[in-house]
C-alpha cells in the first residue's frame, strides 16, 4: 500500500510538472527576436516616411511605403501566377498571383542551393580523400572560383536555353566554388587530435571522414551556406531578368523599363521578406540537421 501510494504521488507530481505552463520569461525569450526585427523595420519605415513628409524624397522616384502599398490590386496585376510571363494581366491579379511568382523564384533558389551544397561538399571531401583527384581538380576549382556568376549568364543561356534550368544553374555556380573551397578549408582545420584518436581506436580512413571530419565541418559549412544565400538571391534575380522571362527578377526589370517606381519598391519588399524567411528556414533546418550540436554552438549567425 505504501509503495503504491508513493508511486501514485510520484506519477501525479510528474503529470503536474508536465502540465505546468511555460513561464512568461520563456515566451519573452522566444518573442524577443521577432520584436527586435519589427522594431528595426519600423524605424526604417519611419525614417523613410519622415523623409517624404519633409519633402526630401521625391514620391515619383522614391515613393514611401504608404504610397506603393496603397493600391495592392494594381500591383498584383503585374504578377502571373503560372510563372510563364511578366506583364500586366488583362483581368487583374490577386495575392495568389504574387505568391505564385514568389514560389517560382523560391523554387529556383532552393534547387540551386541544394545542388550547390551537395556537390560542393562531395567535391571537397573527394579532393581530400582521393589524392590524385585532388591534384587534378583543385587547380581548376581555384581558377574558376573568381569568375562572377553574372559572367556565366551567356553560357547558361547557350547551354540550357530559356526557362528554369539557366536560373538554377547560375544559383548553383554562385555557391559551388565558394562552398568547395570552404569545405577544403574546414577539413584542413579539423583538430589533429580528433583524427589521431580515431586512428588509435582503429577507425579506417572512410570511417574517419564519415564519423569525425564530416560532423566536425558541417556546423561551419551551414554558416557559410547561409552567408552565400543572399548572393544566390541576387544571382537568381539577374538570371530571371535575362534568361528566364518570369519571376520576381523579371517583374523588377519590367518595372524599371516602364519607370514604375511603385512596382519596383513593392517587388523589392517582396524580395526582402522572402529572403528573410529563407534565412529563417535555413536556420531551422540547421538546428534539425545538426542534432548533435548544442543550440548555442550551431553556427553563431
Amino acid at each position: 500500500m505504501t509503495d503504491g501510494t508513493v508511486e501514485t504521488r510520484q506519477d501525479g507530481v510528474g503529470r503536474n510538472m508536465q502540465q505546468q505552463p511555460r513561464s512568461p520569461g520563456a515566451w519573452m525569450r522566444k518573442a524577443e527576436p521577432v520584436l527586435w526585427s519589427l522594431t528595426s523595420l519600423a524605424i526604417f519605415v519611419g525614417l523613410w516616411e519622415f523623409a517624404w513628409w519633409r519633402g526630401w524624397a521625391n514620391p515619383l522616384l522614391l515613393p514611401p511605403p504608404h504610397i506603393f502599398l496603397a493600391n495592392l490590386p494594381d500591383q498584383f496585376r503585374f504578377f502571373d501566377p503560372t510563372g510563364a510571363r511578366a506583364g500586366a494581366l488583362g483581368q487583374g491579379g490577386s495575392i495568389w498571383s504574387v505568391l505564385g511568382v514568389i514560389g517560382w523564384t523560391a523554387l529556383r533558389v532552393t534547387a540551386g542551393l541544394i545542388l550547390g551544397f551537395a556537390l560542393s561538399l562531395a567535391t571537397g571531401l573527394a579532393i581530400r580523400y582521393f589524392r590524385i583527384f585532388g591534384k587534378l581538380s583543385l587547380p581548376l576549382v581555384t581558377m574558376l572560383a573568381p569568375i562572377s556568376p553574372v559572367a556565366w549568364i551567356p553560357v547558361a543561356v547557350f547551354v540550357f536555353g530559356i526557362g528554369n534550368p539557366p536560373a538554377i544553374f547560375l544559383v548553383f555556380i554562385a555557391i559551388y566554388f565558394v562552398m568547395t573551397l570552404a569545405t577544403l578549408s574546414l577539413i584542413d582545420s579539423v583538430p589533429k587530435n580528433y583524427i589521431q584518436l580515431a586512428k588509435i581506436m582503429g577507425c579506417s580512413k572512410r570511417q574517419i571522414y564519415r564519423h569525425v571530419i564530416l560532423p566536425a565541418i558541417l556546423p561551419e559549412l551551414f554558416v557559410t551556406l547561409r552567408m552565400n544565400l543572399f548572393g544566390a538571391w541576387m544571382v537568381v534575380l539577374i538570371a530571371e531578368a535575362v534568361g528566364v522571362g518570369s519571376g520576381l527578377g523579371q517583374v523588377t526589370m519590367m518595372a524599371r523599363n516602364t519607370f514604375n517606381a511603385s512596382l519596383v519598391f513593392f517587388t523589392m519588399t517582396l524580395i526582402g521578406i522572402t529572403g528573410f524567411l529563407f534565412d529563417q528556414a535555413l536556420r531551422l533546418i540547421q538546428r534539425k540537421v545538426l542534432w548533435w550540436v548544442g543550440p548555442g554552438n550551431a553556427g553563431g549567425l
